[in-house]
């Protein structure tokens, strides 16, 4: 759903963009001048004439992004931040106008913004799944129009997967993502249901029972551990802990510069150490699933 903004915001986004379209363009030796004043004196006077001069740019990309239901304004408040951004890095030394530097910033961080607030469900993160979001609806058109039909179709999907570099499923998804529109799990079924789709989710998720006796499970086996541990040698239980209850396996080769022995001695004592921890283990077990946790 388009968002409209009240009276009072959209004449001060006018003012703001008639205001931005009068200020005076920069001549390029000038803007180097003004970000190299920035860059190496720090001043602010010279950045904000800078920042004032192509603010007009952050209104036209700003628009071409506004048929997507967000506010203008803050559209254009986010192609400010991204103006911003391409000040503090932009290189004076390089042969290379500001604007041309700053569209990019200004676009990516539009972009970003109409990806966090089109929808509540995030609708893509990698630059394929952005360039997909972005291009779809464009693509769609320019394809539809050539074989003058309704519908995208299979060959089309293909083409855009084609053009774009992914997948076939990411088109499809996609474009299902933009036919649709998001829906309140609150809302209820039916006209005169008293019903909401969110009491007829169910719930995969263990009781608060199974949880509990999750835990006390868990608990148990790990004093079964500790117990099978206290029983090996000093380094023995050196190399257990290191090959198999750390976040990162160590290799042998490491162990075994650790230790004073070669790789294959630790292999030896890494087996004999298993063999003694599944037998002392065996002492505590009754059954095969004494060994794991319920699904």
């Amino acid at each position: 759903m388009a968002h409209i903004d009240d009276p009072q915001t959209q004449k001060a986004n006018l003012e703001y963009i008639q205001t931005s379209m009068n200020a005076p363009l920069l001549e390029k030796d000038h803007e180097l001048e003004l970000a190299r004043r920035w860059h190496e004196n720090g001043d602010e006077k010279a950045l904000h004439e800078l920042i004032n001069s192509y603010t007009r740019l952050v209104v036209s990309m700003a628009s071409r992004f506004r048929n997507y239901g967000l506010p203008m304004g803050d559209l254009i408040q986010e192609g400010n931040v991204g103006l911003m951004q391409a000040a503090s890095r932009f290189d004076y030394k390089r042969d290379l106008r500001f604007s041309t530097y700053a569209s990019w910033w200004i676009r990516s961080a539009i972009q970003d913004y109409v990806l966090r607030n089109w929808s509540i469900v995030r609708t893509g993160t990698t630059a394929a799944q952005k360039s997909l979001f972005f291009n779809l609806r464009r693509l769609r058109a320019k394809i539809e129009g050539e074989n003058e039909r309704e519908g995208l179709g299979n060959e089309g999907r293909k083409q855009i997967a084609k053009e774009l570099k992914v997948r076939m499923k990411d088109v499809r998804d996609m474009e299902a993502r933009l036919s649709g529109a998001d829906s309140s799990l609150n809302a209820t079924i039916g006209e005169d249901g008293d019903d909401d789709w969110q009491s007829m989710l169910s719930d995969d998720r263990p009781n608060p029972e199974d949880i509990v006796l999750g835990m006390k499970d868990a608990q148990t086996r790990s004093e079964w551990l500790k117990s099978a541990l206290g029983e090996l040698s000093n380094r023995e239980q050196t190399i257990i802990r290191e090959r198999h209850l750390g976040y990162e396996t160590v290799t042998l080769e490491e162990l075994g510069k650790e230790l004073g022995v070669s790789k294959e001695r630790v292999r030896q004592l890494e087996q004999r150490a298993m063999g003694k921890l599944k037998s002392s283990m065996k002492k505590f077990i009754t059954t095969k699933d004494d060994l794991f946790t319920a699904d």
